[in-house]
């Protein structure tokens, strides 16, 4: 059944930033005492907010600053300035969005900040027509299903009658406590707890319009 709209999540969905923010994570944990692998962050510690991953971090004995937070949101925003990837397909999505009048909005637990940066060097704020919204910013973000129910709620668009694209058990959490059908998007391993937390799963994004009825 085609969805009266579509709510993405930003990172690792829309645009493949994950991977340069996954390393930096990496780096400054290790500087801060604690080695994790670039798999375990991508599997276990994908889709949390930097306060998240911060508090689990120090909990695991890294020794970050009080304000760890804000500078690495700075230094990140710097870095993924220099210029990110879009998730290949992404665009091919939106257009048939677009030609079937489907409207759509970001979902996201980054900082607006951070989206800006990344979207913004691919036009896509505007493209999505303003409708980009972070679960932190509105004090809430996934599993809590708040960033979803409003930005259907911007969209004019009942939670039941929309479709999330995910690629994070947190942010699948956020969907279904939303009431909202998750397809979630996983190019290169399926992550269990993604499936556990009711996606369905698919792994190329230029199949996604076939899956949604387009």
């Amino acid at each position: 059944m085609t969805p009266k709209a579509v709510l993405f999540d930003c990172d690792g969905v829309v645009v493949d930033s994950e991977g340069p923010t996954f390393l930096m994570f990496q780096e400054e944990f290790a500087a801060a005492g604690l080695r994790v692998t670039l798999h375990d962050l991508e599997t276990n510690w994908v889709g949390a907010t930097a306060e998240g991953l911060a508090a689990r971090a120090r909990t695991l004995g890294a020794t970050l600053p009080p304000d760890w937070v804000a500078g690495f949101y700075d230094r990140l925003n710097a870095r993924l300035a220099q210029g990110v990837l879009l998730i290949p397909g992404i665009l091919a999505v939106l257009d048939r969005l677009d030609a079937a009048s489907i409207p759509y909005a970001m979902g996201s637990n980054g900082p607006m900040a951070k989206m800006a940066v990344t979207l913004g060097q691919h036009g896509l704020v505007e493209r999505f027509g303003g409708h980009v919204y972070s679960g932190q910013a509105l004090g809430a973000p996934k599993p809590a299903p708040d960033v979803y129910l409003h930005a259907a709620r911007a969209l004019g668009v009942d939670p039941a009658d929309c479709v999330v694209i995910e690629d994070s058990a947190s942010g699948a959490l956020a969907a279904r406590a939303a009431g909202i059908p998750c397809f979630g998007y996983a190019p290169h391993a399926v992550n269990p707890a993604l499936v556990a937390a009711g996606a369905r799963i698919f792994t190329d994004m230029g199949d996604l319009p076939g899956l949604l009825g387009l």
